[in-house]
């Protein structure tokens, strides 16, 4: 039985996605995505898409608002560009998408059927039940209107959704899990996100199956019409039942606010991944990876995809700190360091590449600087959030800092003050 990971609150933002940032989450997302079907396969790649924690953290890592809706489009976006001409060497496929798009899911899962040899009618009904039950099992306030459906060649899958609730201007997203499921209405949810809004009929749930059996005899003994008739006679004010308790979960609750907040970061974890890049990070992907002009900055920003990419499940708790490793779209906690977002990308395709080849040690030092992290976060110190953000607009121009607001000028300078050189 596939079970919840948890929930969170995200709320309900409109805007579009830059096509200066659009295609940098692309690159980068898919490479990521290669990196992790090569470490530990395909399934593990379904269960972190299922896992609404690391979900946020891989949207924040890749430069979009870290508490936003957004990211669920964006991400899926992204990868469904990205993977598409890779679907053949991966065996993934990304189908679905927002509003039309959603829609077309279950022709496209047909079509991924016939071309690897799936049951790709099994596949659109699994498509088709994902989004009754959100829809009309679960009657939480929330109307669908985004389906992502990622297949593998195995047939596995997950279903990552989305509901808004325009009053509140919230959102909620769902995830889905093949691996275990048996059921389609016994809590099928690996992961439900969003903020408790009163009551919810949810009839997914284990507890309701008296109450599914009593509705189908209820309208196989008096029909429609008899059934109405029923309704009528009841009191107004007739209260329900009490439910019986809901089970605990991991609740993760994002705020309307943009800004990033002391309060939103483990900061041990930021000491450590900050050490990390100071004692190894640059003399060691210089001399291993052999990319010009890495400097710390950019390792920074690596030990920060690297726990994407290797950390356990418990490490995502704070998904804002991955936002510090290229910022966001909205200028917070900072803009996008375009620069280093770019040597990122070209490590990490350095490494993926020569994986495929046989040579793992580009690899192996991105996971050796996530394990220098770990260990070093036990006593490292630092900065505050606030002084490492600040020092990150200082160089924001220097870092090629780009924002839906246009790039960052250059610091003024006083008369005859010669700037140092910012290692990237």
């Amino acid at each position: 039985m596939a079970k919840r990971a948890g929930s969170a609150d995200l709320p309900l933002h409109g805007g579009r996605v830059p096509r200066w940032l659009g295609e940098r989450m692309t690159r980068l997302g898919t490479v990521m995505v290669e990196a992790i079907v090569l470490e530990y396969g395909r399934d593990e790649l379904l269960r972190r898409l299922a896992h609404p924690f690391w979900f946020q953290s891989f949207g924040a890592v890749m430069g979009m608002d870290w508490h936003s809706s957004g990211i669920t489009t964006s991400v899926l976006g992204a990868l469904k560009r990205g993977l598409a001409p890779k679907a053949g060497e991966l065996g993934l496929h990304v189908c679905g998408g927002r509003g039309k798009h959603s829609r077309a899911t279950p022709a496209e899962l047909a079509a991924v059927g016939e071309r690897v040899g799936l049951d790709g009618a099994a596949l659109a009904r699994a498509s088709r039940l994902v989004a009754k039950v959100d829809s009309a099992a679960v009657q939480d306030g929330f109307e669908l209107y985004l389906h992502g459906f990622v297949v593998t060649d195995e047939g596995r899958w997950v279903v990552v959704q989305q509901g808004m609730n325009g009053e509140r201007r919230q959102a909620r997203r769902y995830h889905w899990l093949s691996e275990g499921l048996t059921s389609f209405v016994d809590q099928p949810h690996a992961a439900i996100e969003g903020r408790g809004q009163g009551t919810i009929v949810n009839l997914a749930d284990r507890r309701a199956e008296a109450s599914r059996r009593g509705q189908l005899a209820l309208l196989g003994d008096l029909g429609p019409q008899g059934i109405v008739r029923e309704l009528s006679r009841l009191e107004p004010d007739a209260a329900p039942a009490a439910a019986g308790p809901q089970p605990l979960l991991p609740h993760l609750v994002l705020p309307d606010r943009h800004e990033v907040r002391a309060g939103d970061v483990v900061a041990r974890r930021l000491h450590g991944a900050l050490a990390a890049a100071a004692e190894q990070g640059p003399r060691d992907f210089a001399e291993l990876l052999l990319v010009p002009g890495i400097g710390r900055r950019t390792v920074r920003s690596l030990a920060l995809v690297a726990e994407v990419l290797h950390g356990a499940p418990c490490r995502f708790s704070d998904p804002a700190r991955f936002s510090l490793a290229h910022g966001g779209k909205d200028r917070q906690p900072f803009p996008v360091p375009t620069a280093v977002y770019d040597r990122t990308i070209r490590v990490l395709k350095s490494a993926v590449a020569n994986a495929r080849l046989g040579r793992d040690e580009e690899l192996g030092a991105l996971k050796r600087l996530d394990d220098q992290a770990r260990r070093l976060e036990r006593s490292a110190t630092g900065p505050s959030l606030e002084a490492f953000v600040a020092g990150e607009r200082r160089r924001s121009h220097d870092y090629g800092g780009r924002s839906v607001f246009g790039w960052e000028p250059a610091p003024e300078r006083a008369a005859g003050q010669i700037s140092e050189p910012v290692p990237r």
